[in-house]
């Protein structure tokens, strides 16, 4: 397959960016919007196609399906994308030399930006968005789930482009195939840089395989110590939260982590999650405090491999552990360094806590589902990244830039 002319087309389409005003993206941006919700029942129908290729028992499930409050959620993000303040052109840095050379360091696009992402449809919507309104063109490669679902959104883009007077090429949808994707990881000179979004496997696929630089967009593999001080109200809140407002999604809660000195309150802890029909993998502590109080059908003894391991689905691990220096132990051994979370009334330990871990957000006595673009403010999000270079955390529009030094000279030459 070859995929150079689609490439070009759309580096060229991503210079053109740059001449086009912030006022027009966001006029652009909140057309965007309206289109997706007016065009709900057609973006509903092409969805469909996708699900009924799907189990609903399937994990991605959950993450494919579109509806039309979801839809209505997507627009409101796009919204929230065209009322920021462009980061393009801020100025970082100035300052003037000794030898009276002006220096500046602004601000600027990437330029063009490549995504591989699995059966999330709303990604689609998403990276165009931000891309657009951070000056960048964007290449998108969805998975095979979602090839219905992304054409009818890529279909809704390219109308909205066109009345704008842009090239089309400035969001361009590859094939679902596996030769689209080996020609995007190759695409040297033309992608900037490459973000995956999916399953563990398929970002390691990426990193492994790609010629072009890659951000990584990480599993959640997601963890909340409950501390021997935690209050127990708050606890049953947060993690009934955290683990069932949607499990199929990365900041949901994979492994609780319980002070001993608690287990008398993890029947209370854990009720509201029977409720949900949420299956636990419990240690041996756990499962002993658990044993004819929570129901039988949903309870299991843990095996080592339960731990680290990011469900995406009602299923819950639980680790009894002797003290907060073990729970930090084992965070560091299972963590996939994106959100974990500490449950706890004494200073001292939420302070170490959030010192020690190593992971994207780190929380205190508040759920992990927050860790999203939308929530911390950023409009919506491109993907959260797991790494330390070049962004961490939920990928907003500054994190969509590089920057660039401006020298400003009267005839300065260099004599050393």
């Amino acid at each position: 397959m070859n995929l150079q002319p689609v490439f070009e087309a759309t580096q060229k389409a991503s210079r053109g960016l740059g001449v086009i005003t912030s006022d027009k993206i966001d006029a652009l941006l909140r057309d965007l919007a309206d289109a997706a919700v007016a065009k709900t029942p057609f973006l509903l129908a092409e969805n469909e196609k996708d699900l009924a290729r799907m189990s609903p028992d399937d994990p991605k499930h959950d993450r494919l399906k579109l509806t039309a409050a979801r839809i209505e959620a997507i627009a409101e993000d796009i919204r929230n994308v065209a009322g920021l303040t462009s980061p393009l052109g801020e100025m970082l840095l100035q300052r003037e030399l000794p030898n009276g050379l002006q220096l500046s360091k602004v601000r600027v696009p990437l330029g063009v930006v490549g995504v591989i992402y699995e059966a999330r449809p709303n990604v689609t919507f998403d990276v165009a968005a931000l891309c657009l309104k951070t000056g960048n063109a964007s290449i998108l490669k969805g998975g095979s789930d979602a090839s219905f679902s992304n054409e009818a959104i890529i279909s809704v883009i390219h109308d909205v482009l066109r009345q704008h007077n842009l090239a089309p090429e400035v969001a361009t949808l590859l094939p679902a195939d596996r030769q689209a994707t080996e020609a995007l990881l190759n695409a040297v000179g033309y992608v900037d840089v490459l973000i995956p979004r999916g399953s563990q496997g398929l970002i390691d696929f990426v990193r492994q395989n790609a010629k072009v630089p890659v951000i990584e967009t990480g599993a959640g593999v997601v963890h909340t110590f409950f501390d021997e001080s935690a209050d127990l109200a708050k606890g049953r809140a947060i993690i009934f939260n955290s683990k069932t407002r949607r499990p199929s999604v990365c900041n949901t809660l994979d492994c609780l982590l319980l002070h001993h000195a608690r287990l008398i309150d993890l029947p209370a802890l854990t009720a509201p999650l029977a409720t949900a029909q949420v299956l636990l993998y419990a240690d041996e502590p756990s499962y002993a405090a658990l044993r004819g109080l929570y129901p039988a059908e949903l309870l299991q003894h843990a095996t080592p491999e339960h731990f680290g391991t990011e469900f995406l689905s009602l299923k819950m691990a639980i680790k009894t552990v002797n003290s907060l220096d073990e729970a930090l132990h084992h965070i560091a051994e299972h963590s996939s360094k994106h959100s974990e979370a500490i449950l706890s009334e004494t200073p001292e330990h939420i302070e170490q806590f959030l010192n020690s871990v190593d992971a994207a957000a780190v929380y205190a006595n508040a759920s992990t589902a927050f860790t999203d673009g939308a929530q911390f403010g950023l409009g919506a999000e491109i993907g959260i990244s797991t790494q330390k270079l070049h962004a961490r955390g939920p990928m907003g529009l500054e994190e969509l830039t590089s920057y660039k030094w401006l020298v400003r000279g009267n005839g300065q030459v260099r004599t050393s």
